[in-house]
């Protein structure tokens, strides 16, 4: 039974998003004015700095283990 009801929850749930409307006008107007490829370079510059970051640390972290293993 409390399946059954889990179930009907977020079978009524998702029902509502099926009814919202699709049109982003936001995005529409961006796409129009050539705004949208500022938007995708921004954010590719930002998840590329993420990137670059993550590597140097990870770098550092495999520097500081092999100092730290008192075997090598």
């Amino acid at each position: 039974m409390k399946k059954l009801l889990t179930i009907l929850i977020l079978l009524f749930s998702s029902l509502n998003l099926l009814a919202q409307n699709n049109d982003i006008e936001m995005a529409d107007r961006l796409r129009e004015d050539g705004k949208i490829y500022i938007v995708v370079i921004c954010i590719v510059i930002i998840l590329f700095g993420l990137l670059i970051y993550l590597f140097l640390l990870d770098k550092r972290l495999k520097l500081l283990e092999k100092k730290s293993d008192p075997k090598n």
